[in-house]
C-alpha cells in the first residue's frame, strides 16, 4: 500500500503511544512514528505497569523487571524514531490505575492525540477492544486513534459516523478540520444510522448539513452523504469496509448515563469489528 505525507491528525505537535509491548500495538507504532515524521511532532512512548504490589520496594521492582523485558521492544521503537528523524520519548511508569495514568501522561504532556493498539476480533468486548483500551476510551481524552495491528493510514478516505449527541457534533467539526489540513484526503462519508424509519430525516438533516459546511468553505474533496436504518454498528463497519475508508470518526461516550450506555456501547464495537482505525473524539 502506497504511503502518503498526510496529516489525518491535523496540526499535532505532541503525540502520546501506548504500548504493552505484544503484536497488538504494532499498528499504532507505526503509525505513531509515521506522524510524527509527518506532522513534525514528537512522539512521547509510554508503558504502564500494572502494580498490585503493598510495598513501595515491591512495586519499583515489578517496574525494572518489566523495563528489563520490554527493552528490546522499546529499542526497536527509538532505532525506528531515529532513522525517520522523529524526537521521542520513552516514559516507563507502574500504576495500580493504567487507564488514568495514560490519560494524565497524556494531559501532563499535552499531547494532541493518544495512539493505541486493538486485540482480535472474537469474543467479549473487553477482547474485542482491549480491556486497557475500552478504559482509556472511557477516561474521556479529547482524541484517541485506535490502530489494528496490520493496518496503515494513506489518508484518502475518512468515513465520519454520526448521531444526534455533543460528542457526535464534535466529531463532525474534527472531520472539518482534518479537511482543511489534510492534503491527501479525497473523500469524507458523512454516515448516520437511524434506528427507527421515522428518524430518518433527522439524519438526512446531520449529514446534509456537513456535506454543505464542505461546499460553503470550498475544501477539495467528495463529502458523500450516507443514511441507513438498522443496526448502527453493522452498517457503520459494513460501510467502511466496503469504501475502503482509512479511518472512522466517531464521538465518544456521553456524560450521562444513557449517553456513556449507548455511545459507548456503539463506539466500542465500533473500533473492535472494524478493519481501519478509529479516532474517537470526546468533549
Amino acid at each position: 500500500m502506497e504511503r502518503y505525507s498526510t496529516s489525518l491528525l491535523g496540526l499535532a505537535k505532541t503525540l502520546l503511544l501506548t504500548t504493552d509491548g505484544s503484536p497488538f500495538s504494532d499498528g499504532a507504532v507505526q503509525e505513531a512514528i509515521f506522524f510524527g515524521q509527518a506532522c513534525r511532532a514528537r512522539v512521547v512512548v509510554l508503558h504502564v505497569v500494572h502494580i498490585d504490589a503493598e510495598s513501595i520496594r515491591a512495586a519499583n521492582s515489578a517496574v525494572m523487571k518489566r523495563q528489563q523485558e520490554m527493552a528490546p521492544h522499546l529499542d526497536q521503537i527509538r532505532k525506528m524514531a531515529l532513522d525517520s528523524g522523529v524526537e521521542i520519548e520513552i516514559v516507563v511508569l507502574g500504576s495500580g490505575s493504567p487507564e488514568k495514568t495514560i490519560v494524565e501522561q497524556a494531559r501532563l504532556r499535552k499531547a494532541d492525540v493518544i495512539l493505541m493498539g486493538r486485540h482480535g476480533k472474537t469474543g467479549r468486548l473487553s477482547l474485542l477492544v482491549g480491556s486497557m483500551t475500552a478504559k482509556v476510551i472511557g477516561q474521556g481524552f479529547p482524541r484517541v486513534l485506535v490502530v489494528p495491528k496490520d493496518f496503515l493510514i494513506t489518508g484518502a478516505h475518512v468515513l465520519l459516523a454520526m448521531d444526534d449527541s455533543p460528542n457526535s457534533r464534535l466529531a463532525a467539526l474534527e472531520a472539518l478540520s482534518l479537511g482543511r489540513t489534510c492534503m491527501t484526503l479525497q473523500r469524507l462519508t458523512v454516515m448516520s444510522v437511524a434506528r427507527k424509519d421515522d428518524e430518518q430525516t433527522r439524519a438526512r438533516e446531520m449529514v446534509d448539513e456537513v456535506c454543505a459546511r464542505c461546499r460553503e468553505e470550498g475544501l477539495q474533496f467528495v463529502c458523500e452523504p450516507l443514511v441507513q436504518a438498522g443496526n448502527p454498528v453493522e452498517l457503520i463497519v459494513q460501510a467502511a469496509r466496503e469504501r475502503k475508508a482509512d479511518m472512522i470518526l466517531i464521538g465518544g461516550r456521553g456524560k450521562g448515563f444513557m449517553g456513556k450506555m449507548f455511545m459507548g456501547r456503539v463506539t466500542e464495537n465500533v473500533i473492535g469489528r472494524a478493519h481501519c482505525a478509529v479516532l474517537v473524539v470526546t468533549g
